[in-house]
């Protein structure tokens, strides 16, 4: 079953090598586990994506610059997402302010081939003892 995705949820690339965490700005003013639930436009690089350490897409001409001087190796370079288009497809029968909310089902591509994928909704169940 889909989960809503919130601020601190952890998202990977396939290019990169570590994981990184969604930032979401309460500008939505919508709440899932006490954070800010996330919609499909929460895609933007640095603000609401952050880097995912290593980049080692050969797209990236960072990292083509770097296999080239290497002669051939593989060279990867520090990882700056470069997600220019929405999360999709969205849980169009969410909305939040307008919006489809993010769900862990979705997907965001980077401009270097990357495929980002959501690894933990960021959400919790909390428990009354």
């Amino acid at each position: 079953m889909p989960q809503h995705v919130c601020n601190g949820a952890t998202l990977m690339c396939s290019f990169g090598l570590a994981p990184s965490q969604l930032i979401v700005l309460p500008t939505d003013r919508v709440r899932t586990s006490n954070q800010p639930a996330a919609t499909i436009n929460d895609h933007q690089p640095m603000t609401n994506i952050t880097p995912f350490g290593m980049c080692t897409s050969p797209s990236n001409p960072q990292v083509a610059a770097a296999t080239a001087a290497a002669q051939g190796v593989l060279t990867p370079q520090p990882c700056l997402p470069a997600t220019f288009t929405p999360w999709v497809p969205g849980a169009a029968t969410v909305l939040l302010g307008g919006k489809p909310s993010l769900d862990n089902t979705c997907g965001c591509n980077c401009l270097w081939g990357g495929a980002i994928q959501v690894t933990n909704p960021g959400q919790f169940t909390e428990s009354i003892p």
